[in-house]
């Protein structure tokens, strides 16, 4: 039941597709910049080539039902982690199991510590969040329909939203010019190709958020502006301006980027009880922008807090007034203990966040996607886990993950024991790990573009699932109610917001495609 797009094709429909595939892409910005290896020897040619980015030459298979459930709980999700990260005792619990053993953790949970005891400036925060899945198949049970599992569910630097959309919009003009020699059409509909609305839900969640923070604070009045934080150089460069491209030519909104490294240069807060943030970009240093809205597409990793300069420079975006996307407690809630801790087995903690929201008939629709996530510590479930990581033939069926975003950190398998006896003696270390169970999807057929190359084999593939959520905090100018509850804890908008298929070689382990694993692909999606 497989259509087949690539098989038994002549060398000139090869062709054909490559080249449309290559043209389509640099016309609409489907593209990455080229990595320096590329560029011949003595040459200096940062930011003035692009290339097209990963892409699958055709859609993958993907279940309906599995992408249709996908997109109907995102906003339970979205109020699942809003609530999260309003709940700063819970959050604290949590949060101080991991600060003896993760200085990455700890220095986050300072950083809200000291606006904490200052009072946060601003009530509203602004999620883009990004849930992953995998299709899980029980090969004990053949005949039982697929279901999605959840892989992680990002909070900060939710990429590939600008890039998705338009590599659906790819395969959907590859397909109207007959580029598929398709040898199974009867499995492909009209409605097989799924519009994809990242672009356009992300740029609204960001101007309704900008809205939302109201008129200028400063007197006398200063234009606002949104702030992308950003590293330089950026491969990625083209998924960021697509969204914040419309900011500028759809919604009129100034929009800046500023490189992590100089945010102290360029920014400062107002000294009175307001803590505006105000930026004088470096291309016009007279002139002056009342920030609405900071969206971090840096800030994720160790490797950008070099100095305590960084740490500043995090502290002082974080005490403005800025909204924030996301908060300092945002970031913190996507953190793998989290998703550790909601997924454990009798877990009671997801009915206790849900049961009184607007989501409370999903609960078992979420838990229905959780896999078998365990600690690494004392606990009894913990020390189950321990003898799992530790027995080369058990950690076969399990990837230890750290509290970190973006690709290339985690372990697999059987490099498990000999990665944790690498860590010494004290187990302490190994608490800022979870031990999660390997979804393991089935494996189609496809190929991929990359950096001028085709290879084609096995494929599996990672959906991901977009959320635009803004919320009030619950806290006043002092520091108010820790707990997020009272009137003003409440979410003020929150969508599903499109979606991002990732592909990638069945052998390979990783996924991210920025970090060099996978590919942007999008569903063709049938009856099973």
């Amino acid at each position: 039941m497989e259509p087949d797009f690539l098989s038994k094709t002549t060398h000139e429909q090869q062709e054909y597709l490559l080249s449309n595939v290559k043209d389509w892409s640099i016309l609409n910005g489907l593209a990455v910049r080229p990595p320096a290896y590329l560029f011949p020897a003595g040459t200096d040619l940062s930011g003035a080539l692009a290339t097209t980015a990963p892409v699958t030459l055709c859609p993958s298979l993907f279940p309906r039902a599995c992408f249709d459930e996908a997109r109907a709980i995102q906003k339970a999700y979205n109020e699942l982690y809003a609530a999260i990260a309003r709940d700063r005792e819970w959050l604290k619990h949590i949060v101080e199991r991991l600060i003896e053993v993760d200085d990455f953790i700890a220095n986050l949970w300072s950083v809200h510590l000291e606006v904490e005891k200052e009072g946060y400036a601003q009530n509203l925060t602004l999620g883009i969040f990004r849930s992953d899945y995998m299709i899980h198949t029980d090969s004990a049970s053949p005949d039982e329909k697929p279901t999605i599992k959840q892989v992680e569910f990002n909070t900060i630097a939710s990429s590939f939203g600008g890039l998705s959309t338009k590599v659906s919009q790819l395969h959907s003009y590859l397909n109207s010019i007959a580029a598929y020699p398709l040898t199974s059409p009867h499995v492909v509909t009209p409605t097989s190709f799924p519009a994809n609305p990242c672009i356009d839900s992300l740029s609204l969640g960001f101007s309704t958020a900008h809205c939302a923070y109201g008129p200028s604070k400063s007197s006398p009045p200063l234009p606002l502006c949104i702030l992308f934080i950003v590293t330089v150089p950026e491969s990625n460069i083209f998924d960021q301006l697509a969204l914040s491209t419309p900011l500028q030519t759809t919604y009129g909104i100034p929009t800046f980027r500023l490189d992590f490294r100089f945010i102290l240069d360029h920014t400062s807060v107002s000294a009175d009880k307001k803590r505006v943030l105000i930026y004088s970009p470096p291309h016009s240093p007279d002139s002056s922008y009342e920030v609405s809205l900071i969206y971090f597409r840096a800030g994720y990793s160790p490797s950008h807090y070099p100095t305590q300069a960084s740490w500043d420079a995090r502290l002082q975006l974080e005490r403005s007034a800025a909204i924030k996307c996301p908060s300092i407690l945002t970031h913190l809630a996507g953190s793998k203990k989290i998703q550790q801790v909601l997924a454990t087995p009798n877990s009671p903690h997801l009915s206790n966040f849900l049961s009184r929201t607007s989501s409370s008939d999903m609960i078992e629709r979420i838990r229905n996607t959780f896999t078998a996530i365990y600690p690494l510590d004392d606990t009894p479930e913990g020390q189950y886990a321990v003898r799992l990581a530790t027995n080369p033939k058990d950690s076969g069926g399990y990837v230890l993950k750290p509290q970190r975003e973006g690709g290339g950190n985690n372990i697999y398998g059987a490099k498990i024991p000999e990665f944790l006896r690498g860590l010494g003696d004290d187990q302490q270390k190994w608490r800022s790990y979870i031990l999660m169970e390997l979804i393991k999807p089935p494996a189609l057929r496809n190929s991929i573009f990359r950096n001028g190359e085709v290879q084609s084999g096995e494929v599996i593939g990672e959906l991901g699932v977009y959320g635009v959520c803004l919320w009030r905090n619950g806290n006043d100018e002092t520091g108010g109610k820790k707990g997020g509850e009272g009137k003003d804890g409440e979410v003020v908008e929150n969508w599903e917001a499109g979606f991002l298929l990732r592909t990638k070689g069945s052998s390979s382990e990783e996924g991210g495609v920025a970090a060099g694993f996978g590919a942007v692909d999008s569903p063709c999606l049938i009856e099973v």
